[in-house]
């Protein structure tokens, strides 16, 4: 196993942008994805969760980190409209309007599909390819009269490649590169650009928590490394994307993994 690479320093990739950032709370995409682009000089930064302690924590560490004051937190369920509008206004409120959305926000579970019951099936769907829709919806409302803004959502290698277990989360995650794609085509006449990453595995303390050494150990002994990615690892392509370095690329989904072929 190699081991991972040394923290990659910042250039100043979102220098004046103003990010929100959904399921950033914990140790995970969101949160490396969030203190990532404050690294990067963006202007202002909200982040949401669903558990409100973890979202003040996050606050704090990203403003203690990063140096930037200006991170406020807000808690959206984003299977719930109502939450994702608030969400919206919220960040209007303290952004002055959103530059970049970064839709990490999902939900999996392991079942077979002869076990899995539809209340199951409908509450992954909900969240990870439903929510992603309603985020961008909401998004494209308040983008389209500014004429710019990027939305990188986060799909998953699941969205192409099987595996026991995660029917309703790969269904879901397939949906979301579909979703992209199509919305990359009715935003792109408005300046705005959609694309996602597609990460194999990352790993951080929420996935050791939901999966099993046994499958984890599986998984990484597929990636060419011989390890999972580091979430900062996953990040750093999402704002490469959320960058005016991808600002030809948009309905891509990237890949961020190391499988073999």
């Amino acid at each position: 196993m190699r081991p991972p690479p040394e923290y990659v320093p910042a250039h100043a990739l979102l220098r004046d942008k103003t990010v929100l950032v959904t399921a950033a709370a914990g140790a995970g995409i969101g949160f490396a994805a969030a203190k990532r682009c404050a690294e990067e000089n963006c202007r202002a930064l909200v982040i949401s969760d669903t558990h409100e302690r973890r979202l003040a924590e996050a606050v704090a560490a990203i403003r203690k980190e990063t140096g930037l004051e200006a991170v406020y937190g807000q808690l959206c369920d984003i299977s719930q409209e109502e939450q994702v509008q608030g969400l919206f206004e919220f960040a209007a409120a303290r952004l002055g309007g959103v530059d970049v959305l970064i839709n990490n926000a999902g939900l999996g579970t392991s079942k077979s599909i002869v076990e899995m019951q539809d209340e199951e099936w409908a509450k992954v769907i909900d969240v990870t390819l439903t929510g992603t829709f309603r985020m961008i919806r909401a998004a494209l409302k308040v983008m389209r009269p500014r004429g710019r803004g990027v939305i990188v959502n986060n799909a998953s290698v699941l969205g192409w490649r099987a595996q026991a277990e995660q029917a309703h989360y790969a269904a879901a995650k397939a949906g979301v590169m579909a979703l992209t794609r199509c919305a990359a085509i009715e935003a792109a006449e408005f300046g705005i650009r959609v694309n996602a990453v597609a990460p194999s595995i990352a790993i951080h303390a929420f996935l050791r928590k939901s999966a099993s050494d046994e499958l984890l150990s599986q998984l990484v002994a597929r990636e060419a490394f011989g390890r999972g990615a580091e979430p900062w690892e996953v990040a750093n392509v999402m704002v490469f994307l959320a960058s005016d370095y991808s600002s030809y690329m948009t309905g891509e989904v990237v890949s961020v993994s190391s499988q073999r072929a």
